[in-house]
C-alpha cells in the first residue's frame, strides 16, 4: 500500500503539532546592560588576549603562557572540548544510516529424510542497512542540543584559560610585593640593629637608663619575627605559583621590581558590550541553548519513530550447484502507549534542566556586570590611597630623621626615635601593599571584562565551530 508524499507530509505536521505534553518553563527576566558604568572611569585603551604583556616584566608573561600550556585544570578544559566534539560526531552519526556486514559459516552433518547422513560446508555473507527517519526532527534536535554542548565546552576552556592567566598575575604581584616587604623588613632590622648597639653602648656608659635598653631590645626582636613570617609566605606563595604552572614547587624566577612594574591603562569597554567579551557569559548561553534543544527532544519523544531496514546477502552450501540470493526491506513503527510516566518524567526533567539553563545565564550575566564596577572601583580607590600613602611615608621618613638626631643629641629620649621607627615601617608596608593592590585590582578588572576574549559567528574564519566528521 502506498501512500503519497503528501499524506505523509500532512500527518507528520500533525503529530507534531500534539507532540508531547506542555512543559511549563520559567519566565526569567532578561539582564538589560546598564548606559554607563556607575564608576567614572579615563580609560580607553584596548583590551587585549595577551593583556599580561601590558606590565613590562618578561618573567611574568612567561609564567602566564607556560600555565597555559602545562595547567591542569587547562588540560582538563581542553579534554571536555574533545569529549563534547565526540558528542557531536555520535548525535550526527544517529541521522545515518548504519550499514552493518556478517558472515556466518560453517561445517554440519545431518541426517536426511531416508535416513542417510549428510555433510555440508556453508557460508552466508549478508549486508543489512538500518535507517531511522527523523520525520519528527527529534535527532536534528540532539544534533543540534550536542552542538551548541560543543560550542559552550569551547567557552568554558577560554573561561578556566583567562582565570589560569589571573591566577598566575595575581600570584606573581603577591610574590614581588612580598619581596619588597621582606626587603623592607630587612633594613628594618638592620636599623634595629643598630639602635640596640647604641642603647647597649649608652647604658653602659650610664648615659641612658636601662629601660631604653630594654624597650631596643624588645623592638628589635618584635621586627626581627617579621623576616621569618615574610618568608615563609614567599614560600606559599613560589608553591601556589608553581602548582599553577605544572611543576612541583620551586624558586620562581623574578623579573621586574613591585615598584618598577608598568601600570596598564584601564580599558575603555561599554556595558553594552560585556556580555559578548566574557566567555563564561558564552558558556552559559550555549548551554541554555542546547537546554531548549534537549526539551524539544524529550517533548518528540512521544511520537512515533519509524525505522527502515534492509539485507542482502547470498547462501553457499556444499549441497546447492549454485549460491542462492537472499535479502528483505522492511520498516517497523514504534508509538509509545505506555511507558509508566518515564516519558512524562523525561520531559519534566528536561525542563527543569533549561530553566536551570536560564537561571545560571542570568546569574553570570549580572555577576558579570558587578565584577567589572567593583574592579573598576578598586581601581580608583586604591590610586586615590597611593597618593596619601606616599605622602605619610616621606613625613614619617622625615619625623625618623629629626627623632633620630634629637636622640643622638640628647634633646629627647629614645621613645620618640622608637614610634617614629614604628610609624615608618608601617607607612612603608602599607604602601607596598596599596601598590600591590592596584596591581591586582588591573589584574581583576582585565578578567571581569573578558581579558580581550571575542567569540565569532559559526563559519568565519575565528569561529571555534564543531569539525566536519
Amino acid at each position: 500500500m502506498r501512500i503519497a508524499p503528501l499524506a505523509i507530509a500532512v500527518l507528520a505536521g500533525t503529530l507534531t503539532a500534539c507532540a508531547g505534553p506542555n512543559v511549563a518553563v520559567t519566565e526569567v527576566t532578561p539582564v538589560a546592560p546598564p548606559a554607563a558604568w556607575r564608576t567614572e572611569s579615563r580609560g580607553g585603551a584596548p583590551l587585549q588576549s595577551d593583556w599580561w604583556q601590558s606590565f613590562g616584566d618578561p618573567a611574568l608573561a612567561a609564567l602566564v603562557e607556560k600555565a597555559l600550556v602545562h595547567n591542569s585544570d587547562v588540560g582538563i578544559a581542553a579534554a571536555r572540548v574533545r569529549e563534547a566534539r565526540a558528542n557531536v560526531a555520535i548525535a550526527r552519526a544517529q541521522t545515518l544510516p548504519a550499514i552493518d556486514a556478517t558472515l556466518g559459516a560453517g561445517r554440519s552433518r545431518s541426517v536426511n529424510p531416508f535416513g542417510q547422513p549428510v555433510e555440508q560446508d556453508f557460508a552466508q555473507p549478508q549486508i543489512q542497512i538500518a535507517y531511522e527517519v527523523d520525520l519528527f526532527g527529534r535527532l536534528a534536535d540532539q544534533q543540534s542540543a550536542a552542538r551548541d554542548a560543543f560550542f559552550a565546552s569551547e567557552a568554558g576552556r577560554d573561561t578556566v584559560q583567562l582565570s589560569v592567566a589571573a591566577a598566575v598575575a595575581n600570584n606573581y604581584v603577591v610574590l614581588r610585593s612580598l619581596d619588597a616587604r621582606l626587603a623592607i623588613a630587612r633594613e628594618t632590622v638592620r636599623a634595629r640593629s643598630e639602635s640596640l648597639r647604641i642603647a647597649k653602648s649608652r647604658v653602659g656608659s650610664g648615659y641612658s637608663p636601662k629601660l631604653e635598653l630594654e624597650q631596643a631590645q624588645a623592638e628589635y626582636d618584635a621586627t626581627a619575627q617579621i623576616v621569618p613570617q615574610i618568608e615563609l609566605a614567599i614560600a606559599r606563595t613560589e608553591g601556589a605559583l608553581s602548582l599553577l604552572v605544572g611543576e612541583t614547587p620551586r624558586t620562581i624566577d623574578r623579573g621586574v621590581a613591585l615598584d618598577r612594574l608598568t601600570v596598564p591603562a584601564i580599558p575603555g569597554d561599554l556595558p553594552s558590550e560585556l556580555l559578548r567579551r566574557r566567555p563564561d557569559v558564552a558558556q552559559t548561553e550555549y548551554q541554555l541553548a542546547a537546554s531548549d534543544k534537549n526539551l524539544a527532544a524529550a517533548r518528540k519523544r512521544f511520537l512515533p519513530q519509524v525505522r527502515l531496514t534492509s539485507a542482502a546477502g547470498a547462501a553457499f552450501s556444499t549441497l546447492l550447484a549454485d549460491p542462492i540470493t537472499i535479502w528483505s526491506v522492511g520498516g517497523s513503527i514504534l508509538a509509545p502507549i505506555f511507558q509508566g510516566g518515564r516519558l512524562t518524567a523525561q520531559a519534566d526533567a528536561a525542563g527543569a534542566q533549561r530553566d536551570q539553563a536560564a537561571f545560571a545565564y542570568r546569574r553570570t550575566a549580572l555577576n558579570a556586570f558587578r565584577e567589572v564596577e567593583d574592579a573598576l572601583a578598586a581601581v580608583k580607590r586604591v590610586d586615590e590611597q597611593i597618593s596619601f600613602a606616599q605622602s605619610q611615608r616621606d613625613a614619617l621618613a622625615e619625623g625618623l630623621r629629626l627623632a633620630t638626631n634629637r636622640y643622638r643629641e640628647g634633646y629627647s629620649p629614645y621613645l620618640e626615635q622608637l614610634d617614629a621607627q614604628r610609624g615608618l615601617l608601617g607607612a612603608e608596608l602599607s604602601l607596598i601593599q596599596l601598590r600591590a593592590d592596584a596591581l591586582t585590582a588591573r589584574i581583576q578588572l582585565f578578567q571581569a571584562m573578558g581579558g580581550g576574549w571575542t567569540w565569532a559567528p559559526c563559519g568565519t574564519a575565528d569561529a571555534p565551530c564543531a569539525p566536519e566528521t
